[in-house]
């Protein structure tokens, strides 16, 4: 029951996620919560294998159907994002060990998605300038703050990607999601190799995966294809309801653990 249930909320959440950039990972983390059938490790980690296969699909996707890329920005954003996804991973299992209370980890990772979430609202919604680094440093600082909150919160990356993307290179909406599936594939790869190499990935139930890794795939597949198909003006509204909804089921997270 519970695989079913999760494979149905991935492919919602993996559609949408490839059409606006988010991964996927910002609604499948809260709604996993809500579900509440495993623990904050697990979560994180089923959530990470969902947004890192809807990361290849889409990615793969995009290329195909003739996509122009500009490798520079991909290419340093997604080193960054490969360490920062190393340091998310290492800062989320060292929560763990402060804490005793699985809750309060839970807490943080709610906290600080909601900062992101309204951030993200504010800034798509208010036109906010747009800045235009073009240096290499900038590209690399950008992946490794994104890569490094994606691998914390256990979203992916979620709706921040698109907006610092935006806000730091002023690309338009549908690129910036373009560049923001790119840097979630090596955050959460960088993630899932980290956890192969520390605790490894006994701890877990790996049967849940078969439910995971399908749904992954027919999102990644359906919203790659309709963001081919939408004008930006859709996509930004995609984006904003999205945060929207994500934000009351996080909000509601939050009051059931305080």
């Amino acid at each position: 029951m519970i695989g079913f249930l999760y494979f149905i909320v991935i492919v919602l959440a993996n559609t949408v996620g490839a059409i606006s950039g988010m991964g996927g990972g910002v609604i499948i983390k809260p709604a996993f919560d809500f579900i509440g059938a495993h623990d904050v490790g697990a979560i994180s980690f089923y959530s990470a294998t969902a947004v890192f296969t809807m990361s290849i699909i889409s990615t793969t996707t995009q290329l195909t159907s003739g996509r122009k890329f500009n490798w520079k920005i991909v290419s340093w954003v997604s080193a960054g994002a490969v360490l920062g996804g190393i340091l998310g991973n290492i800062a989320f299992e060292a929560f763990l060990n402060w804490f005793e209370n699985e809750d309060r980890v839970q807490l943080i990772q709610i906290a600080l998605t909601i900062v992101t979430l309204l951030f993200a609202f504010m800034y798509t919604k208010y036109n906010w300038k747009n800045f235009q680094f073009a240096h290499v440093f900038w590209y690399l600082a950008c992946g490794l703050v994104l890569g490094f909150l994606a691998s914390l919160l256990g979203i992916g990356g979620g709706p921040i990607n698109v907006s610092v993307l935006m806000l730091l290179f002023s690309l338009p909406i549908k690129e910036a999601t373009v560049y923001s599936i790119c840097t979630i594939f090596f955050s959460q790869f960088a993630k899932l190799i980290t956890i192969a190499l520390t605790t490894g990935f006994g701890q877990y139930d790996l049967t849940v995966l078969w439910f995971v890794v399908p749904a992954a795939i027919i999102g990644g597949s359906l919203g790659a294809k309709l963001s081919n198909v939408l004008s930006p003006n859709k996509v930004t509204v995609v984006f904003q309801g999205v945060i929207l909804l994500v934000l009351l089921i996080n909000l509601y997270n939050g009051y059931r653990l305080l």
